[in-house]
C-alpha cells in the first residue's frame, strides 16, 4: 500500500533558487533534501545516524535533532517505490504530485548542479520521482502544510488536497459526534479569537508565525491540525490552544496532549516550555478530571451575549 508525503523541493523565502531547484527537479525527476554536512549516510544505521546528527550539530536543541533524524530515517529507509510525493511551495500551494520510481540515493555532485554550482546551499539526498504534469500549481487561501521539510500525511488528507481542498479537521475529530450548534457557535468563535487575539488575551500571547510570516491559525502538523498555536510574550512559551467543539473530553485532553508533545519535539528550542489552553462553553467535571494530573493544561470558557436594542 503506498503511503503519502509531503516534501519541500527549497526553502520558499528564496524563490528565485526554489525555481532554479524546482525546474531541476522536474527535468530530471527528482527530489531531494539537505542536511548536507551529515554527507552520505546510506550506510548508517540508526544509532549510528543519532550519534552523527549529535556531533555535527552540537549547539542544536534536542528536539530539532530528533526531527532532523527522522526526516533523514524516513528519506532514506521508509519512502519506497510506489509511495506519492506531494512538493510543496511554501505552506499554500502544491507544485506537483508524483510517484516514487527510485529510492534514496546520494549524489553530491548532482546536489550542486541543481543550484548551477553558486554558493548557495544544495541538497544531496535524491529520491526519483515520476511527476504528474496534470496535477500541479494548486492554490490554497490558508495555511495547508506545515513549514517542515517533509513529513507523511494518510490517504483521507491526500485525497483532499490534490481536489484543491485544504482540510480543516483530523480524523479523530471527524470520527468524534459532535453536537451541531455549539459546532457551529465555535467555527465563529474561532474567528473572533483570530481577530481580537490580544484583547482576549490581554496582550499576554502573540500569535505564532511561520517562517513566511503566516499566523498559526489551522496550523498542519504531521499528527493533525492545531486549531491555534501561539506563544506567551513574556516567557516565548508555546501555547496550543484548542477549541472543545463538542468533542468528548477524553479526545480533546489527548489531542491537545499530542500536539503539545509535537510541538515540544519539533519547534521549541531547550529553555522553551510548551502549554496548552481548551476553550469551551460551559463547565464540564470530565474536562476538569482528564486535566487534573497534567502539567501546564488550563480550561477557559467563553460567553456569548448577543442583543439588539432601539
Amino acid at each position: 500500500m503506498s503511503r503519502y508525503w509531503v516534501i519541500a523541493p527549497y526553502d520558499s523565502t528564496k524563490p528565485q533558487l526554489w525555481e532554479k531547484v524546482w525546474q531541476y527537479d522536474i527535468n530530471n525527476k527528482v527530489i531531494s533534501i539537505g542536511w548536507k554536512d551529515l554527507g552520505n549516510i546510506s550506510n548508517l544505521n540508526e544509532k549510528e545516524l543519532l550519534i552523527l546528527i549529535n556531533e555535527t550539530y552540537p549547539q542544536m536543541n534536542q528536539g530539532v535533532k530528533t526531527f532532523s533524524y527522522n526526516v533523514m530515517w524516513n528519506f532514506w529507509h521508509n519512502i519506497l517505490i510506489g509511495d506519492v510525493i506531494i512538493a510543496r511551495k511554501g505552506t499554500k500551494k502544491i507544485a506537483s504530485v508524483g510517484k516514487v520510481i527510485k529510492t534514496a540515493f546520494y549524489n553530491e555532485e548532482k546536489g550542486k548542479d541543481s543550484v548551477n554550482n553558486s554558493t548557495d546551499d544544495f541538497y544531496s539526498n535524491f529520491i526519483g520521482i515520476e511527476w504528474d504534469t496534470n496535477i500541479k500549481d494548486i492554490q490554497f487561501k490558508e495555511i495547508t502544510f506545515s513549514f517542515q521539510t517533509m513529513y507523511e500525511i494518510n490517504e483521507t488528507r491526500y485525497n483532499s488536497l490534490i481536489k484543491g481542498v485544504a482540510p480543516q479537521e483530523d480524523e479523530e475529530e471527524l470520527e468524534t459526534p459532535i453536537i451541531k450548534t455549539e459546532f457551529f457557535m465555535e467555527k465563529y468563535l474561532e474567528e473572533f479569537i483570530i481577530s481580537n487575539f490580544n484583547s482576549v488575551f490581554n496582550n499576554e500571547l502573540i500569535l505564532y508565525r511561520d517562517q513566511e510570516g503566516n499566523i498559526a491559525r489551522q496550523y498542519p502538523t504531521d499528527i493533525g491540525i492545531i486549531d491555534i498555536l501561539a506563544q506567551e510574550k513574556s516567557t516565548k512559551a508555546f501555547v496550543v490552544i484548542e477549541l472543545k467543539k463538542g468533542r468528548e473530553s477524553d479526545k480533546v485532553v489527548g489531542q491537545l496532549l499530542r500536539y503539545m508533545g509535537w510541538i515540544n519535539d519539533n519547534l521549541k528550542s531547550e529553555n522553551q516550555k510548551v502549554k496548552g489552553i481548551i476553550i469551551c462553553k460551559e463547565p464540564d467535571s470530565k474536562l476538569l478530571y482528564a486535566i487534573k494530573m497534567t502539567k501546564d493544561i488550563e480550561i477557559k470558557y467563553y460567553e456569548i451575549d448577543f442583543r439588539l436594542h432601539n
